[in-house]
């Protein structure tokens, strides 16, 4: 079986078992598994028939003949279970439900605040879960797993916020448990920007196994692809270089308590705060993207600036795990050239030469969806882990 059906990138799922061949959606013969596995064929039938009763897989249109019956063929069924897909940020929430290939059937995004804490905005999240399987005319039994991201540390054994500095009431607050004490599915919590990072190699990258995702927003953060596997560190913080000290930064006071972070002078309210102190009529960070796109000067010499001192810290980035890709994204990436003419004036000229050869430095492509395909990956490959289907299907019996 070859790696790239094997692993992605949360890791390897088992190469040996069957259901993994068939998570890609392709339709095969119960020959050509046989034939990839090197499984017996009454092996494969008996495996086919705890995946058939499980509703996740069934047979579709014939495959050609070359003389007599023409072989079955069997895929998965992507609508057969649905996932719980949710990107809960500093001021939004964005909840879909999507298919076991990560489509997007349906959701809704609207402003909330993730300060009003924790039960506040889960019981948002459930009764959006409720609203979008109404309109879709399915039910909780139909859900498969969930996958929810959050604007901070998130110790990922256990799914629990940890010290994140805007979520005020949610250190250690028992996210998968509280969820699903009322949605009685798998729950998978991360720090928003690793879901970010998966949904954007998922899209736009699923060839590149070196990737670096920056989210610029109310803070800065990163995710990490390295060698086809999100890394998430010993603690589940790596990435957070927001609060890496830059030049720039002298003496400016962090919200994270610490003076002269990136994060200080380089994220959206920095930047907002930089131009009131001109005497400039700002108040968030879409104020500022809206001058930009109009040809403000100010606004664009203040992006500009702010992508210079993104990319000091990106050059030592680009040094100790050399990407191949290094993509932008989050609400302040849509000043666009702007912002990525400092990244890429710091890092192209600072950085070594060999490992500037081929990066490439752009702008999101997944753009506002990485979030929530990316929460959705997150969802589906821990629920179709070989691990996970033994589960279900001993559930089942």
């Amino acid at each position: 079986m070859s790696d790239a059906i094997r692993s992605s990138a949360l890791g390897s799922t088992g190469a040996g078992d069957l259901f993994q061949l068939l998570r890609d959606g392709a339709p095969r013969t119960r020959a050509e598994l046989a034939a990839l596995t090197g499984l017996a064929r009454s092996t494969i039938g008996l495996r086919l028939d705890t995946l058939t009763d499980l509703g996740l897989i069934g047979p579709v249109a014939d495959a050609v003949s070359t003389g007599g019956r023409p072989p079955s063929r069997i895929a998965l069924l992507p609508s057969s279970r649905i996932v719980l897909a949710a990107d809960l940020g500093a001021s939004h929430a964005h909840v879909a439900l999507t298919d076991l290939l990560g489509d997007e059937l349906i959701s809704h995004r609207e402003r909330l605040p993730i300060d009003l804490g924790p039960e506040v905005v889960l019981t948002f999240l459930v009764e959006q879960v409720d609203r979008l399987l109404g309109r879709l005319g399915r039910t909780r039994g139909d859900l498969i797993a969930a996958g929810i991201g959050l604007p901070g540390p998130v110790e990922f054994s256990t799914g629990r916020p940890v010290n994140p500095p805007i979520m005020p009431g949610w250190d250690a607050f028992d996210v998968p448990g509280w969820v699903r004490r009322h949605i009685d599915v798998p729950v998978y919590v991360d720090n928003d920007v690793n879901i970010m990072a998966l949904g954007e190699r998922t899209y736009s990258w699923p060839d590149v196994d070196h990737l670096f995702f920056l989210k610029v927003a109310t803070g800065i953060g990163s995710g990490i692809i390295s060698g086809g596997q999100l890394q998430r560190g010993a603690q589940g913080i790596a990435g957070d270089i927001g609060h890496i000290p830059v030049s720039r930064g002298h003496g400016i006071a962090c919200r994270c308590g610490n003076t002269g972070c990136l994060e200080a002078v380089a994220s959206g309210p920095a930047i907002v705060a930089a131009l009131r102190a001109e005497g400039i009529d700002v108040s968030r960070g879409s104020d500022v993207v809206d001058l930009v796109r109009r040809g403000d000067i100010d606004a664009v010499r203040a992006v500009r600036q702010a992508g210079r001192d993104i990319g000091e810290v990106l050059t030592t980035c680009v040094n100790l795990i050399n990407p191949s890709v290094i993509a932008i994204g989050g609400s302040m990436s849509e000043a666009g050239e702007h912002l990525l003419a400092g990244v890429r004036e710091v890092v192209y000229s600072r950085s070594m030469p060999l490992a500037t050869e081929h990066l490439t430095i752009v702008q999101s492509r997944a753009a506002d969806r990485a979030a929530i395909l990316g929460a959705s990956m997150l969802a589906i490959h821990h629920a179709l882990a070989p691990e996970s289907l033994d589960t279900l299907a001993a559930e089942a019996l």
